[in-house]
């Protein structure tokens, strides 16, 4: 997931099949979307995926990464694309064309039944934030990867959430919201995960951030869900006496074309010694 970890978002797999639905579909739109095809592009050259490679896709969703990692390491690769959610596995599964080298397991991150030294390169896109003990996730993920292999870390700094357009006062209350839905979500994760990896061991580690910048709510709302009105009101995400005021006024922003929303996504990759 992509969102904080609250309120209707807890469980994935014990969601109604109309919240589920439209959380899947947003994962999917991500895909196609321009800022997370740029963050997706700095991953991807921080991996360095190789034909006939076996690499981890650890928090798949739905598995559009996975997919095209397939394609890269060939058939004589494998692609793992591992996620905790039952749900979110078999409909990326069922989305998967027949014949690539992809195996979907259902796993937990921060004990993964997986061999030591097994992984040429692992990858792992915006699921520490959502963790207890997320250095225990990236010690799993080093444990994993071979001498050599390379481990890529991708997340967001939700304290750099901006937006312009709307009033201030609204903008604020709305940012103070967002950082205070989760005494437990890691809300400065992108900006953390190259010490993270420094510490599990990694060396030769960069630490690359790639600003999102989102001119109309719909794009915006695709990665930054307080600006998509499709979130129900019971994921907690929006003050009920909020919602109404806010959506209205990021849509007479971007309907003067005066809406602005920024977001930081960091790329932090190491060698595994």
């Amino acid at each position: 997931m992509t969102t904080p970890d609250t309120g209707a978002f807890g469980d994935v797999d014990a969601l109604p099949a109309g919240v589920f639905d439209m959380l899947f579909s947003v994962l999917r739109a991500m895909a196609d979307n321009t800022e997370i095809l740029r963050v997706r592009a700095a991953a991807w050259e921080a991996l360095r995926p190789e034909p006939g490679q076996r690499l981890l896709d650890a928090g798949a969703g739905a598995g559009e990464v996975a997919r095209d990692l397939a394609v890269a390491v060939g058939t004589t690769g494998e692609v793992v694309a591992l996620d905790s959610s039952a749900r979110t596995l078999a409909a990326a599964r069922e989305i998967t064309p027949p014949g690539l080298p992809i195996r979907f397991v259902r796993g937990d991150i921060t004990a993964l039944d997986l061999a030591p030294d097994s992984f040429d390169g692992v990858r792992s896109e915006r699921v520490l934030q959502h963790l207890a003990d997320p250095d225990q996730a990236v010690r799993e993920l080093a444990r994993v990867t071979r001498p050599g292999g390379r481990v890529c870390l991708v997340d967001t700094d939700w304290e750099s959430a901006a937006t312009d357009g709307v009033p201030a006062d609204l903008a604020t209350a709305m940012r103070d919201r967002l950082l205070s839905l989760a005494a437990d979500h890691h809300n400065d994760m992108g900006r953390t995960l190259r010490r993270r990896l420094v510490r599990a061991g990694l060396t030769d580690v960069t630490a690359t951030p790639v600003t999102c910048v989102f001119t109309d709510p719909a794009s915006a709302g695709v990665v930054m869900p307080f600006f998509n009105p499709a979130v129900p009101p019971e994921a907690g995400m929006i003050p009920d006496d909020l919602r109404e005021r806010w959506f209205a006024e990021v849509a007479a922003a971007g309907e003067r074309d005066e809406f602005l929303a920024t977001l930081t996504i960091w790329v932090a990759a190491g060698v595994r010694g």
